[in-house]
């Protein structure tokens, strides 16, 4: 059943909505999301990260044309035609490419031509269907693991500034991608102005907020409105900045960061975005990564453990890698796999996730998300795959209170980045309350993969692939 709505009123929001079953900016992101990694499976990397090739992979045609404003995802018979304005500056270009293939994640995308709208172009609550395509872009134009060391990052609206120029991409953009991945207590936000009368007081509403993993106070729900005399009301331009501290509906006293972008239409203020934090910084006990040097098949500490390994959808034996090291330390382990799978075939397919007794304490996962294994010119991880393993993994640790150890899986063998596998296993297990420690042998050194990310913190992690 699809979620309660009250603000979303555009059509292609309300299908998305429909169709997903969830908040449209969670939908939207998943969508992205999913649709970057499977590219990523096929070969696409970066940074930077083309999305000229994201479009070729995608099979979506992509044109110049002068005479449109900007661009615009045009339906075929065959699928998609993206059509852009190639007199705009390059950066524009590459996001508006993004932004338009995020116009093809909605349901109702083949009904109808769809604009990058400029605001001096938008109607009603176009502005709405924009917001979202700018999310979705965001994860296209920084998709997992282009920052891997970004957590240590200290966020304010001047980090935004500068990184939006190293990166090439949208204040609003790297904002929202930088949220998800920072360990500090903040939101990031839109808000929009209202009652813009001469005789008024200036009043701006939430348009959309998210919270960082660690964010503790009360949620702010789109079309609250902020506090009289906010430093947002002094973002009268684009680009200019404003800070204060304010007390906020459902936030409480808080750090208010801002930044003047764009208006929508027929609005003479620009809409304002930026970061909340708290005046003082809890210690929020957020569960993470830990990286230890050792050996993972002795996982430190105690209490109910789940030992993890990678393994792929075509050999019953495990032959390779922390694998071997299992399989030779734990015999009774590599049986149960091995009756499971002959058990039945369709158990040995991607995204499955097997579980078998090692002793009183450790319990030893294997998910299956290599696709093949030997010699291969690509990776054989697959991301997707190992996403719904890792989500089904998160459960069972929750349910039995388990911590999850693991070497740096799908690394190695399976051909993978760790900068992407180790941000999959924060999503999805960490942000839900479960502690991972990963284990490198002692004077290994990292494996370089082509797959890379963003490098602008020297706090990067170290160690050695060992699976």
């Amino acid at each position: 059943m699809a979620p309660k709505h009250t603000y979303w009123t555009n059509t292609s929001v309300l299908s998305l909505i429909k169709h997903s079953g969830a908040d449209p900016i969670q939908a939207v992101t998943e969508k992205a999301r999913f649709l970057a990694l499977n590219a990523i499976e096929q070969g696409w990397n970066g940074p930077p990260y083309d999305p000229f090739a994201l479009a070729d992979l995608l099979k979506i045609r992509v044109i110049p044309r002068e005479d449109i404003a900007d661009a615009r995802t045009v339906p075929s018979a065959t699928g998609f035609v993206v059509e852009f304005n190639p007199n705009r500056p390059r950066v524009r270009i590459h996001y508006s490419i993004c932004h338009e293939i995020a116009h093809t994640l909605f349901p109702d995308a083949h009904q109808r031509v769809q604009h990058r709208l400029t605001h001096d172009m938008m109607k009603g609550d176009d502005w709405q269907l924009e917001m979202l395509c700018n999310i979705a872009a965001s994860e296209l134009a920084m998709p997992v693991g282009s920052f891997p060391a970004l957590s240590a990052e200290q966020l304010s609206i001047d980090t935004v500034i500068s990184l939006r120029k190293q990166f090439e991409v949208s204040a609003e953009a790297l904002l929202l991608r930088l949220i998800k991945l920072t360990d500090l207590q903040c939101v990031a936000y839109s808000a929009s102005r209202v009652g813009s009368g001469p005789s008024e007081r200036p009043r701006y509403v939430v348009d959309y907020a998210l919270r960082s993993r660690t964010w503790a106070d009360g949620e702010l729900t789109p079309g609250t409105h902020l506090p009289l005399g906010s430093a947002v009301t002094e973002c009268t331009a684009i680009g200019y900045t404003a800070k204060g501290i304010e007390e906020w509906r459902n936030a409480g006293k808080v750090k208010v960061h801002c930044l003047g972008i764009s208006p929508y239409p027929n609005q003479t203020f620009p809409r304002v975005i930026g970061l909340l934090r708290p005046v003082r910084q809890a210690n929020a006990n957020a569960a993470g990564i830990t990286y230890l040097k050792g050996d993972a098949s002795a996982p430190r500490g105690g209490g109910s453990q789940l030992l993890v390994q990678l393994v792929n959808d075509s050999a019953f034996t495990w032959g390779g890698g922390f694998s071997l090291v299992v399989r030779q330390k734990w015999p009774p382990a590599q049986q149960a796999f091995r009756s499971w799978a002959y058990n039945n075939k369709r158990n040995l397919s991607l995204g499955n996730v097997h579980l078998a007794p090692a002793d009183s304490r450790i319990t030893i996962a294997s998910m299956i998300a290599q696709h093949g294994y030997g010699p291969s010119p690509r990776p054989r991880i697959r991301y997707s795959a190992l996403r719904s393993c890792l989500q089904h993994l998160s459960k069972i640790a929750l349910e039995r209170s388990a911590t999850v150890h693991m070497p740096r899986i799908g690394s190695g063998l399976a051909g993978g980045s760790w900068n992407i596998v180790s941000e999959l296993i924060d999503e999805a297990l960490c942000r839900r309350g479960v502690n991972v420690f990963v284990y490198d042998l002692p004077g290994s050194e990292p494996r370089q993969h082509p797959q890379g990310a963003f490098q602008f913190s020297s706090e990067q992690q170290s160690g050695s692939v060992v699976n």
